[in-house]
């Protein structure tokens, strides 16, 4: 009897310890376990003592064969508490359920758009994972796929996933925040039950169905908002979220819900915010009723609205008029033009130098006055060339005064002007240089570090002007 045992024993040890088809490693030393599928023609990532860090190839070459690895397979990775870091590379269609069990070194994964089926508890207790990126072709989260992924601070989760497993972010108690898309119809039991640090979540409107203990013991969740797909709410879907402060439902026929669906406290002190025109239904609704505290709107809807603000205005000169413009529309202007050249004194000579300070805001009846908007217009001598019939065969240079329009914004000098070409510098009130540029289409612009109320001196062609930033 002994020998009979000890022979089924003998043959059963080459099936234990070839749990894989062929190992092959890496261009960088590592060793990865595969096994066949597929008639021998595609391979699986198979179990392995796995550390460090592990880049998954697309493609592996054995005995002159070369096959694309598809999978990674049921518990590939299962309790390799030293494994840090995983590339999954683009082949990869599907992640096996346990594939990174108790992974508790792995800090960060990022699944690629190849892979569709995220397999139960695949990264079950991966308590280092602080980050998940999923590809857009990802279709269920299988439950408990993080389950207790206690570091995990972010999730992102694409347009393509159509439902999120039971206990599938369950104990995730760094996570802060979550954007379900608006292809998932249905959110599992206890999928979020215990992400004590949740403080925000958007339910989309695709959503027909919130599972029971779905959001249970969220104790920092301040706000929910239930759209109005949804047709059923789960037994304490949101029990122990005793941080919320209000509760938005969108649904025009309220579903029903059970007496512990939320916390008691949140009956009794929470203003329930429902539809306009649905108030009596939710009155009449056994269980919703129970709310003391019901409004329709949403919250802040009863409060006068903010009033807005007119835009900056712009200020332009040409044909000699200013043009004022704004991208509020129906606005009206505030100006004023301080001619500098007009001034009081006993001197027996005056230079005129023709200098308009120019200041403009916008006003209109139930927005507030725009910000103030400033210009200097200033006349500097440009020289142009032309071809005159005296001089048919030679373009002769002739100086005209034009009008120069500068403005000061953030920092930044812009300088308009007619002449192409014209150098523009711009300096500090004493001196330093802060920047130059040519007119180009027009324009010019120096960007300098100068502060608001400052004074520079924007020289333009041979006329020098003081501008106040």
């Amino acid at each position: 009897m002994k020998k009979l045992f000890l022979s089924t024993l003998l043959m059963a040890l080459p099936l234990l310890a070839s749990a894989y088809d062929i190992a092959v490693e890496n261009a960088d030393g590592v060793t990865i376990y595969y096994n066949y599928i597929n008639n021998g023609t595609e391979l699986v990532v198979s179990n392995g003592n796995y550390s460090g860090v592990v880049n998954i190839p697309e493609e592996v070459t054995y005995m002159s064969r070369t096959r694309k690895v598809i999978s990674i397979g049921e518990r590939a990775f299962e309790w390799c508490s030293g494994l840090t870091s995983v590339t999954i590379p683009n082949s990869v269609t599907t992640i096996g359920f346990w594939a990174f069990y108790n992974c508790s070194g792995l800090t960060s994964v990022t699944i690629p758009n190849s892979v569709t089926s995220i397999g139960e508890r695949a990264f079950f207790n991966c308590t280092g994972l602080t980050s998940v990126t999923i590809g857009n072709s990802v279709i269920t989260i299988c439950d408990y796929a993080f389950y207790n992924c206690s570091d995990l601070t972010s999730v992102t989760i694409p347009n393509s996933v159509t439902t999120i497993g039971g206990s599938a972010f369950s104990l995730c108690c760094s996570l802060t925040s979550v954007t379900i898309p608006n292809s998932v119809t249905s959110i599992g039991d206890w999928a979020f039950s215990g992400c004590s640090a949740l403080t925000s979540v958007t339910i989309p409107n695709s959503v027909t169905s919130i599972g029971n203990y779905a959001f249970q013991g969220c104790s920092s969740l301040t706000s929910i908002t239930i759209p109005n797909s949804v047709t059923s709410i789960g037994e304490r879907a949101f029990s122990n979220c005793t941080g919320l402060t209000s509760v938005i439902s969108k649904m025009e026929n309220p579903c029903s819900i059970t007496y512990d669906c939320f916390p008691e406290d949140v009956f009794y002190n929470v203003m329930l915010y429902v539809p306009k025109g649905t108030i009596e239904k939710y009155k009449s609704t056994n269980r919703w009723n129970k709310f003391l505290f019901i409004e329709e709107g949403e919250p802040g809807s009863s409060t006068q609205p903010e009033e807005k603000k007119c835009a900056t205005p712009t200020i332009s000169y040409a044909d000699k008029e200013l043009t004022f413009s704004c991208e509020t529309e129906g606005v009206e202007y505030v100006y004023e033009i301080k001619d500098t050249d007009i001034k009081k004194g006993y001197d027996a000579k005056v230079s005129l130098s023709a200098t308009y300070e120019i200041s403009v805001y916008a006003t209109k009846s139930g927005y507030e006055d725009s910000d103030v908007a400033t210009a200097t217009l200033v006349w500097t001598d440009a020289i142009f060339t032309e071809t005159t019939p005296e001089t048919p065969t030679s373009a002769k240079a002739v100086a005209e005064s034009i009008p120069v329009l500068i403005s000061a914004n953030g920092g930044v000098i812009t300088v308009k002007s007619e002449q192409e070409g014209q150098a523009v510098a711009v300096y500090t009130a004493d001196g330093k240089a802060l920047g130059s540029a040519n007119v180009k289409d027009g324009q010019a612009t120096v960007a300098t570090n100068i502060q608001r109320g400052e004074i520079v001196i924007v020289k333009v062609g041979g006329r020098s002007v003081k501008v106040k930033m």
